[in-house]
């Protein structure tokens, strides 16, 4: 049975809630290692008004403080970036196969001085990598070319030589299936009177295609009717060309059940695809099928290598 390093996530959010009431059955498909001390369990615990299993097994992370639920707080922030670094650590060390991650807080991040956009940010600059963040479920995954960034800044981000290294390393870990490439502009720019961009990412296409050996990538394809059931009846795999270009027909359509996952990094890390929903936690309410999906993406991933 493979070990999972599990990063707790903000600890005013729902994150330990889901952790604690999925342990049965996640137990049933890994061995879990929880990254969060004794004394901060217990709190939350408490709070939760659940007891802890007896199997839970801890990487203990230094640090104590109350627990604040629903609150965005500096402590909190820290506290879920100790307990990434030490899942990430435990992957180093191979003392897991895998890292699955439950939801952080970026202001609490901010918060606490940190500089990183969130986790794809931050294993992108601790490995020195350009990871890919890919969302989704197996009846459709998008993988975004930007992602935390203004929106205004989105069409200056298109450039040819990173759009391209872009593709090709997102290549390398999905070999064989098509992948539909959004254009940028409503209706794919209309051969450059609505847009320029679908220019460059036209070339890019053709350039990554040529360099793997296939017709790999599809598109520019108009935004508007990627997502349609006639156009994703023969795509599973999409790349959005910014975040919510991609995840709001995504979570529209599979919310509960869509997971993060990280390519192009020389560890498996997948996550939940929602945030520290601040407005149930700790009030029982936290639903954890992205958190089951995430450890069996974590799995299938580890098998394939």
């Amino acid at each position: 049975m493979k070990t999972i390093a599990i990063s707790i996530g903000d600890l005013s959010g729902v994150g330990l809630e889901i952790a604690l009431s999925a342990h049965a059955e996640v137990s049933k498909l890994c061995k879990p290692i929880y990254c969060i001390n004794a004394a901060l369990l217990s709190q939350g615990a408490k709070l939760l008004n659940v007891t802890v299993p007896k199997d839970f097994t801890l990487s203990e992370v230094s640090g104590v403080f109350d627990i604040k639920p629903a609150e965005v707080n500096a402590a909190s922030g820290k506290y879920a970036y100790d307990s990434f670094m030490r899942a990430i650590e435990l992957c180093e060390k191979k003392q897991a196969d895998a890292l699955v991650t439950m939801p952080i807080h970026k202001e609490a991040w901010m918060l606490a001085g940190l500089s990183y956009k969130g986790h794809t940010d931050l294993l992108r600059k601790h490995f020195d990598k350009e990871a890919i963040m890919m969302l989704g479920c197996p009846q459709m995954f998008v993988a975004l070319f930007s992602e935390h960034i203004p929106l205004k800044d989105v069409a200056a981000s298109i450039k040819y030589k990173k759009l391209k290294e872009f593709f090709l390393d997102l290549h390398n870990s999905i070999k064989e299936e098509k992948i539909a490439v959004l254009g940028l502009n409503p209706h794919a720019g209309d051969n450059g009177v609505l847009g320029h961009e679908e220019l460059i990412i036209t070339k890019a296409i053709k350039s990554a295609n040529k360099k793997v050996g296939f017709e790999q990538f599809i598109g520019p394809v108009v935004p508007d009717i990627a997502f349609t059931p006639h156009f994703r009846q023969n795509y599973h795999y999409f790349v959005a060309m910014y975040h919510d270009q991609g995840l709001a027909p995504l979570k529209a359509l599979y919310f509960d059940e869509s997971v993060n996952i990280s390519l192009n990094l020389p560890l498996i890390r997948t996550s939940v695809d929602h945030g520290t929903a601040f407005d149930i936690a700790y009030q029982g309410k936290a639903k954890t099928l992205s958190y089951l999906n995430a450890i069996k993406s974590a799995l299938k991933l580890e098998a394939s290598l």
